[in-house]
């Protein structure tokens, strides 16, 4: 019998799951530009109005693709790290989630569409960097803001503070791992990876020389 009606809730999450997973598979095989609509409906086994109707086109489903990895990535440096820890116990936990994350070779893949797809489809670019990177960027900037305000850090701009530890994280070796130049590191590598940057980067930053 065919049913009727609008989709329990649950269909619709398990659907928006599939729909996402079918078009994070499909940017990796065909990237962006060479990817149509038609394929991710078909695959996905959805409407190409439902598409429409939940994310606007091709470039806001992007979007949701890249915000879901992200939601992993910001969800690390919740309130728990920043009310229970230290900070360098939540930045070390924080980097080792956001290391881990964006060197993975599926990662690595879609910011490379990214970039080579870029000045074709703007909007394509402003969808991952809002999704991705300004989150991350604010969510550290305020957990610089806050624990300023308990004299951990010294005072300065939190958005510079937050800027320089991630782009500390990224350093050269990242470029490298975009370029195919260096292999992708393992849990005991970016422990390294992380304590040496974290270390560094709270030695220059705290109002105190103390890293412990």
């Amino acid at each position: 019998m065919i049913k009727c009606g609008r989709p329990r809730k649950g269909e619709e999450l398990i659907s928006r799951d599939r729909l996402l997973d079918t078009a994070f598979s499909l940017f990796l095989e065909f990237g962006y530009g060479n990817l149509s609509l038609e394929t991710i409906a078909r695959d996905a086994r959805v409407s190409m109005r439902t598409i429409y109707s939940q994310f606007g086109g091709k470039a806001g489903l992007f979007g949701a693709v890249i915000r879901r990895c992200s939601d992993e990535i910001v969800t690390d440096l919740s309130d728990e790290y920043v009310l229970e820890r230290s900070p360098k116990e939540a930045l070390s936990a924080f980097a080792k989630q956001f290391l881990y994350r964006i060197t993975r070779p599926d990662v690595v893949r879609i910011r490379a569409i990214l970039i080579g797809e870029s000045l074709r489809f703007p909007d394509l670019a402003t969808q991952f960097y809002e999704q991705g990177p300004q989150r991350t960027l604010d969510l550290l900037t305020q957990f610089f803001a806050r624990q300023q305000q308990t004299g951990y850090f010294a005072a300065m701009d939190p958005h510079f503070l937050a800027d320089q530890f991630l782009s500390a994280l990224r350093s050269e070796r990242f470029q490298k791992l975009q370029l195919g130049l260096e292999p992708t590191p393992d849990e005991a590598e970016i422990d390294a990876w992380v304590r040496q940057t974290t270390d560094l980067f709270l030695r220059g930053s705290l109002n105190t020389w103390d890293t412990t």
